[in-house]
């Protein structure tokens, strides 16, 4: 499963999500590209990617699990 499989799952089951809005990545400096996913468990996937400032430094990650079944996107513990 890629990034652009995720956010079309999550928007069919999400569509008034912004989750994958360009306003709300372009916010966090990411694009589709900088997302990482990795197989979690049954039908769940972990994804992240990397949170930057204005100037280009690394502040954080967003990170989420997501079902491939219900298009759920759930916070990841820290």
């Amino acid at each position: 499963m890629t990034i652009y499989d995720v956010k079309r799952v999550h928007l069919e089951k999400f569509p008034d999500s912004h989750f994958f809005d360009t306003r709300t990545m372009k916010f966090f400096h990411q694009t589709l590209k900088s997302f990482h996913v990795f197989k979690y468990g049954d039908g769940t996937y972990y994804i992240s990617a990397p949170m930057k400032d204005d100037s280009g430094k690394q502040v954080g990650y967003t990170k989420r699990i997501f079902n491939a079944e219900t298009g759920e996107l759930r916070s990841f513990p820290s």
